[in-house]
């Protein structure tokens, strides 16, 4: 695995693949695998920039397409598998019971915008999809805010970073390595800020758990 993000394993992979596995990544990811799908994102945007063998429009897409096909995969997976069954074999993939108590807890707070902004968030990424099946959240309303997110987060992520490659290619020398230290400064800040932010989100959740029953009763 680590050379998986290099240029000449990205080369043979895409050439082999094409733009499908961009697409096959983020889906599986969105259903609740843990595989790495924001990396391939930004790295094959990094690829189209460097080597100009891929074009951005199909990565972009490829990742659009994969984010909503996956979460309506994993929305119908969690409707037919229901809460109690994501509560006993959920630890097998990573879903704890605090992490499922936290859905639960913002499904009950923000319902919609939790598909659209858990997008953007690691952890709710994987499960967004699995916990609005299991909440049998209605289907309309998940597909709406499932696909708006995927463009923003997919199209955007690989967007932003194709144009950040193509400007960090135009640097050199000591501007170079400044807009790159700066760049790992943001994205360290921001996974700071995310940590943070889930472990408050989790506490808070534990706290209305002893004072809500119906978040401690799980529905048949």
């Amino acid at each position: 695995m680590h050379n998986f993000f290099s240029v000449d394993y990205l080369s043979s992979l895409f050439a082999q693949y094409g733009y499908g596995v961009v697409g096959v990544v983020v889906m599986l990811e969105s259903m609740g695998f843990p595989l790495p799908a924001e990396s391939l994102l930004i790295t094959g945007a990094l690829f189209c920039a460097t080597t100009h063998k891929l074009h951005i429009e199909g990565v972009a897409l490829a990742g659009v397409l994969g984010a909503i096909m996956g979460d309506n995969f994993g929305y119908l997976i969690g409707h037919l598998v229901g809460l109690r069954m994501l509560q006993k074999y959920g630890p097998k993939i990573g879903l704890t019971s605090q992490r499922l108590l936290l859905g639960r807890y913002v499904f009950l707070k923000h319902g919609g915008p939790v598909v659209f902004f858990g997008r953007f968030i690691a952890v709710l990424r994987m499960f967004v999809a699995l916990l609005a099946g299991a909440n049998h959240m209605p289907w309309h309303t998940f597909l709406f805010h499932n696909a708006l997110g995927g463009i923003f987060w997919a199209g955007g992520y690989t967007l932003i970073a194709y144009l950040l490659g193509n400007e960090i290619l135009r640097l050199s020398g000591p501007l170079a390595i400044a807009f790159g230290a700066v760049a790992c400064i943001v994205i360290g800040s921001l996974f700071i800020f995310i940590k943070r932010n889930e472990k408050r989100l989790t506490e808070e959740a534990m706290k209305a758990a002893e004072q809500d029953e119906c978040l401690k009763v799980l529905p048949s």
